[in-house]
């Protein structure tokens, strides 16, 4: 009874403290700066690129995650609501939902075996000269990691599986459907090294699942696609003027700004996240169930990803029971647009909204049409930077629905952070993509036009950092589409290992055995590292 007690205690506390703190919300949070498994790192959202019948939806969480860090490496955490949200009648409220749950696995409840995974060859055995009690000949490691499930999966120790749910309507009509109804889905783990995954890339493809209906699934840690000079964007804009041909710290010269080679250190190489990748007909997600065209109000709708927990967890003071958890749960963090909460957001709101919903938007308006971030590159580039004046109408296409990403005559609907996809734009070829996607219907250079890339969505290989940096400097404004403004960037244009052209596009985890970092003066590497 007392333990009980306390419980209903804690429940009350913890209900009043969440709602009154307004919980957490991006690693750039001061709150979710403490819990990374629910940090929604990035969110992509793009029609695929060899069907443009679908869009494909993927949530990363988990960040910059060192891949040699076991034993036990990078579980989801099964208390957590994985979602994904999608606005398709333009109020900034759900219409369309995908939702994930992770269970955990421990397969060898009464082994010794101290690591989560392990395997070599077709397995090893104890020795001749085995020490007592274990006879020779004992199986001690198992095969080498092939699998997922049945033969060659032995050595995965710790497995998950997940659950794929649907959901139709909003808050109070909704309707759910189990789209992985009658299927066992395993999330990839972490590539280990080449002794224990001798072939990841095969591995982490059986992690594909079709569902049927045209939708398709993948669940596990990949590269993390993500890639800046965080060093030097953190430390006050302190870019090093070497890595610039301008010699005019953050800003690219024409030859820089074209290719993909990296002028500085990619600080995110090398390093994993946790990747949770859907693919659906544009027909599911469209308000009459519908393709349409580009120029069409119906073409574009407006994508979220949140983050969910128990509002209440209590632990048992018997090792090894389960703990307790509540079945009402608070909203830890959400993603719309990149970088929004980690470079426009003030830092006293940043809690408030990583918790608020994007329809209730309209209160951190300022910080979007009057964004610090250009005040402060104004400050190091002085006259020579002209800004727009606030507030800053040409960013209005970032929070409502208004070309260049929907057609005209779409119903703006309220200020909310939504990533916005025009379904209506086919995906972009390969040879012909561009880093920094719609900023090039701005240069007057028809060749190079590359609708298909952020801010209409965003794609795994869109250059976010030098995007958002020249749209805060108002590049979306003709009167200020020229030089300095159109050139700012980190130095890092790639990523430092090749992304896949198919589902789910993310490049492979790197190996715990052989991966390594970029460093601080190193100028990274574009394709593949060394």
């Amino acid at each position: 009874m007392r333990f009980f007690a306390l419980a209903s205690l804690a429940l009350a506390l913890v209900s009043t403290l969440a709602t009154a703190s307004h919980a957490a919300s991006h690693r750039e949070a001061p709150l979710t700066a403490l819990d990374h498994k629910a940090d929604i790192t990035d969110f992509y959202a793009f029609v695929s690129y060899d069907d443009p019948s679908k869009v494909t939806l993927i949530m990363d969480v988990d960040p910059l995650l060192e891949p040699a860090n076991g034993p036990n490496y990078f579980p989801f955490d099964p208390d957590i609501r994985y979602a994904i949200h999608i606005d398709n009648d333009f109020d900034a409220k759900r219409d369309i939902a995908f939702e994930f749950r992770f269970q955990s696995e421990i397969r060898l409840p009464a082994s010794s075996q101290p690591l989560a995974l392990l395997g070599d060859g077709n397995g090893r055995s104890s020795p001749i000269n085995s020490p007592a009690p274990v006879p020779p000949g004992t199986p001690i490691i198992p095969p080498a990691i092939t699998a997922l499930d049945g033969a060659g999966s032995e050595g995965l120790g710790l497995r998950q599986t997940y659950t794929v749910t649907a959901i139709r309507g909003g808050e109070v009509d909704a309707t759910r459907t189990l789209l992985s109804e009658g299927r066992t889905l395993y999330a990839v783990p972490t590539n280990v090294g080449p002794r224990t995954m001798p072939n990841y890339p095969a591995l982490a493809d059986k992690g594909i699942y079709d569902l049927g209906s045209g939708v398709k699934v993948w669940a596990g840690t990949a590269d993390d696609p993500f890639y800046a000079d965080l060093g030097a964007i953190f430390d006050t804009l302190n870019f090093n003027p070497l890595a610039f041909g301008t010699f005019i710290p953050g800003v690219l010269d024409a030859s820089q700004d074209l290719l993909p080679d990296n002028s500085t250190a990619d600080s995110v190489a090398g390093f994993n996240v946790n990747a949770i990748a859907i693919e659906v007909p544009i027909a599911m997600l469209t308000q009459d169930g519908k393709p349409h065209t580009v120029n069409d109000p119906l073409a574009t709708i407006g994508i979220w990803a949140t983050t969910a927990r128990p509002k209440v967890k209590v632990y048992s003071n018997t090792p090894g029971d389960p703990a307790l958890t509540s079945q009402n749960l608070i909203q830890i963090q959400r993603m719309g647009n990149p970088l929004i909460n980690e470079l426009i957001i003030g830092l006293g709101s940043k809690d408030k909204f990583g918790q608020s919903r994007p329809q209730d938007d309209d209160q951190f308006s300022s910080f979007i049409l009057d964004p610090m971030l250009a005040r402060y590159y104004n400050i190091y580039h002085d006259v020579n930077l002209p800004l727009p004046d606030a507030p800053r109408t040409d960013l209005e296409l970032l929070i409502q629905y208004k070309p260049l990403i929907a057609a005209a005559g779409t119903p703006p609907g309220p200020v909310a952070d939504l990533l916005r996809l025009n379904t209506g734009v086919p995906a972009t070829a390969a040879v012909d993509r561009n880093r920094l996607g719609l900023l090039t219907l701005l240069d007057g250079n028809t060749s190079n036009d590359d609708r298909a890339g952020f801010p209409n969505g965003r794609r795994v290989s869109d250059d976010v950092v030098d995007v958002v940096a020249r749209a805060v400097l108002g590049v979306f404004d003709s009167r200020f589409n020229s030089f300095p403004n159109t050139n700012f960037g980190d130095g890092v244009n790639s990523n430092d290992v090749p992304y896949r052209e198919t589902f789910p596009y993310l490049g492979y985890a790197h190996s715990g055995r052989d991966s390594r970092h970029i460093d601080p003066g190193e100028t990274g590497c574009s394709g593949t590292c060394p």
